[in-house]
């Protein structure tokens, strides 16, 4: 049993599986890439809203926030620093201390220091996305 658990360990570490990694709704997943970061990796689909309702997800889900927590953007598009996929939006539910807090109405693409509510990124989750 000894020399399965180092087999599985090693080979966890050579392929560089991400320990928390979890399926999110509408085809993303997430990836905590630290204590106060984590990605938003699409698989299907890459409208804005599905990544804000992934991060709402895991951060209910997976981090316990509450509902009036806010959720920040840390960094727009590019590539993933947990799974090596070219493109992850980096969230985190502490605002980001190298960027000014943005104003709460969100843009088309992902600035950092854009944030929601848990509550307002979640009433994304519903919403018909226009181009697949």
């Amino acid at each position: 049993m000894k020399k399965f658990m180092t087999l599985a360990i090693s080979a966890a570490i050579l392929l560089n599986v991400p320990v928390s990694a979890s399926a999110a709704p509408n085809g993303y997943q997430t990836v905590a890439v630290n204590n106060n970061m984590f990605e938003v990796i699409p698989r299907a689909r890459r409208d804005v809203d599905g990544y804000w309702c992934a991060a709402a997800d895991f951060a209910r889900r997976t981090l316990g926030a509450g509902w009036q927590q806010r959720i920040y953007v840390v960094r727009g598009y590019g590539p993933s620093e947990a799974t090596g996929r070219r493109t992850a939006v980096q969230f985190s539910l502490q605002q980001p201390t190298n960027v000014p807090q943005q104003a709460s109405s969100i843009s088309i693409g992902f600035q950092a220091g854009e944030s929601m509510s848990v509550q307002g990124a979640n009433g994304l989750c519903n919403a018909v996305p226009i181009f697949r």
